[in-house]
């Protein structure tokens, strides 16, 4: 397909780029319409390679036959708007990674018994809404062995366009939905679970027990507020990373990576 050359910012081809919010592109009145944005190359091509349906293409002229070139080549039904660099950048509000925006089709959700059926390590995002933090444990999740991972609907959305670009496509790479009971119904599936909170009863990360669970689920919160004390008090486990020189916690995002690398250790 020929690409299409946008010249203002109010094409309403490529709202979907620019006017839509996040929520809007949820379409959550009409699922079937639900879109996302993926953004670089690399975000593009996992998408792809793992089956997520491209609606449309927005690159950088230089693009075209640059980066986006295989892209392009693999959607050859996919739109593909284009345009100079200072509209696009007007068009989105901000300069785009490596040139290429994708709108992609968002998958249906799935039942979290199908979620996390077979898995042996999964976390749990609870009232997470950081982008970055969000991003950033999903590719701690999908390199360091976490099988699934499940947000409560406090949390902030996996396919939000930042949390996919700090995710480096691997939001893509691993099961994940929705949990709308209270965490602790994840023991009805069979799993125990560890609330990662800095307690008097807590447990350290390397704690034997831990590592003998068959199957755990490993129950993160905000930075802020830290865990729900009725998420804590119902977890089988509370559990902790020892600290040194006086620092009392980690980040949300770092310590989930330290938790997933423990507690993967098979």
């Amino acid at each position: 397909m020929k690409p299409i050359r946008i010249t203002s910012i109010d094409d309403k081809r490529v709202e979907m780029f620019a006017s839509l919010t996040e929520a809007q592109l949820r379409s959550r009145l009409d699922p079937a319409k639900s879109l996302f944005i993926a953004e670089s190359p690399k975000v593009i091509r996992v998408a792809l390679d793992k089956g997520y349906e491209p609606v449309a293409l927005l690159c950088e002229e230089r693009h075209i036959s640059g980066d986006a070139a295989d892209i392009i080549a693999r959607c050859p039904a996919t739109p593909v708007f284009t345009g100079e660099r200072n509209v696009l950048g007007a068009l989105t509000g901000y300069a785009l990674t490596r040139g290429v925006l994708c709108a992609m089709r968002r998958p249906a959700e799935q039942p979290l018994e199908k979620i996390v059926s077979g898995a042996r390590r999964i976390a749990v995002i609870d009232a997470v809404t950081d982008t970055t933090n969000i991003g950033a444990i999903f590719r701690s999740a999908a390199a360091l062995g976490i099988d699934a991972v499940v947000l409560t609907r406090r949390s902030c959305d996996p396919l939000n366009r930042r949390s996919v670009r700090v995710s480096m496509g691997s939001v893509f790479l691993i099961p994940w939905g929705w949990i709308d009971g209270p965490v602790s119904s994840l023991k009805e599936l069979g799993f125990r679970t560890a609330a990662m909170a800095l307690r008097s009863d807590s447990v350290n990360i390397d704690n034997p027990a831990l590592m003998r669970e068959p199957r755990l689920a490993v129950i993160l919160g905000t930075e802020g507020d830290g865990l729900d004390n009725d998420v804590i008090e119902e977890a089988d486990y509370t559990v902790c990373i020892p600290m040194a020189h006086g620092v009392d916690s980690l980040n949300v995002a770092a310590a989930s990576a330290v938790a997933f690398w423990q507690l993967t250790q098979h």
